[in-house]
């Protein structure tokens, strides 16, 4: 059974070009996602051409200046089109955010030469990031990472092996942590890597529970040459901008869970309406009128706590813990809604003739990424209770 287009979502816009825009990812997600998403997920097809769409539909940058290419759109709209997207078909959303994640270092710590050279094609010229940060045995412990970068005349040998790269393989460019000095976070720096430089290439994608049409693969660097003006940022400077960048990127996720849970709760509303058992339909029913109720207040809850945390980032305040928050509770809220889903669909919601099933395996994935929610626990709790004694 195909997708359900995504039912709309009363949005409050602070302008009408956002009002416009939302408008304008609603038609694409309803037209050009939406309608083959449960096939080509089958299929573990990567929709390469609905990305060259967002481009040329200026949603690839939109967080960042217009001067390089960019939307000038604010935190709280951006997240709001991810989640609009991520309703249609979460490799979507969150291919995205990923791209998003994987443009932050330059356009945040890059030279003003830097951002005229390459930005423009990042956020508008058909290109698509990917962001390498995790390694094979290194995981929530991403200062322990040993791909190497040295220096070799007036520039940089790379060599080393990322892993759980989504985009991996598909990518134009990499943002790429290596280690450069000393053991631990301040030996680290950040590179942009083209994706098809010399030495660079991609193991087969790894098989998934779920997201099967985004392509996530270990990414080989053998060498690979990098000429110092793709050095992003200072020396040693690269675990700081990695963690800047989760931050953000975890709001995005955080935007993605949203859209994801109020799919399958959009799913499991529809099919209570039209399902009669004992003489009408089950939407009746006191038990599972409370379980759709929950659902949905779950489902504004981490909506109003991802848009509370993009409003104090576009303030300029900080916002790290409520990132951490809201990352950590609205993916358990997709994981808890998309299980519920199945549920209300009974026996018809464990088979592949509905979405949900796909829904749910593609939640736990959100649980995990950019920061497992142990990890978003140990985040808050510094911020609440202090760093940790030794």
């Amino acid at each position: 059974m195909p997708d359900r287009a995504p039912q709309p979502v009363d949005r409050q816009l602070p302008t009408d070009e956002a009002r416009d825009l939302i408008s304008l990812v609603r038609d694409i997600a309803r037209h050009e996602i939406a309608p083959k998403a449960a096939e080509e997920e089958d299929a573990g097809r990567f929709p390469r051409e609905v990305f060259t769409l967002l481009s040329r539909s200026g949603l690839l940058g939109l967080p960042y200046d217009a001067e390089y290419g960019g939307g000038d759109q604010p935190y709280e709209v951006y997240l709001q089109v991810l989640e609009e997207l991520a309703a249609a078909r979460l490799t979507v959303g969150l291919g995205l955010s990923v791209h998003t994640l994987a443009s932050y270092a330059l356009a945040a710590y890059g030279t003003k030469q830097q951002r005229a050279d390459h930005l423009p094609a990042m956020l508008g010229g058909d290109l698509l990031g990917a962001y390498a940060l995790s390694e094979p045995a290194s995981g929530s412990d991403a200062a322990s990472l040993r791909t190497k970068a040295v220096r070799d005349g007036d520039g940089w040998v790379l060599t080393g092996t990322k892993a759980w790269i989504t985009h991996g393989g598909v990518a134009d460019f990499y943002t790429v942590m290596a280690r450069t000095g000393v053991e631990g976070p301040r030996g680290v720096t950040a590179f942009l890597v083209p994706g098809d430089a010399e030495g660079l290439s991609a193991a087969a994608p790894e098989k998934k529970m779920g997201l099967k049409g985004s392509p996530t693969a270990q990414i080989h660097l053998d060498g690979v040459r990098v000429p110092d003006e793709r050095r992003i940022g200072e020396e040693g400077q690269g675990f700081a901008i990695a963690l800047s960048a989760l931050d953000s990127g975890r709001l995005g996720i955080a935007a993605c869970a949203i859209g994801l849970a109020q799919a399958a709760l959009d799913e499991a509303v529809a099919y209570a309406a039209d399902r009669r058992q004992f003489g009408r339909p089950i939407a009746d029913f006191q038990g599972l009128r409370f379980m759709l109720a929950d659902m949905a207040t779950q489902i504004e809850a981490g909506r109003a706590l991802y848009l509370a945390a993009a409003r104090l980032r576009d303030a300029g305040r900080p916002f790290a813990r409520e990132a951490a928050m809201a990352k950590l509770f609205c993916t358990d809220t997709a994981m808890r809604v998309t299980t519920d889903a199945v549920q209300v669909l009974g026996g018809y919601g464990y088979t592949a003739d509905f979405p949900v099933e796909r829904y749910m395996r593609e939640a736990k994935v959100l649980q995990i990424v950019e920061g497992t929610n142990q990890i978003q626990r140990m985040v808050i709790a510094r911020h609440v209770a202090g760093p940790e004694s030794r």
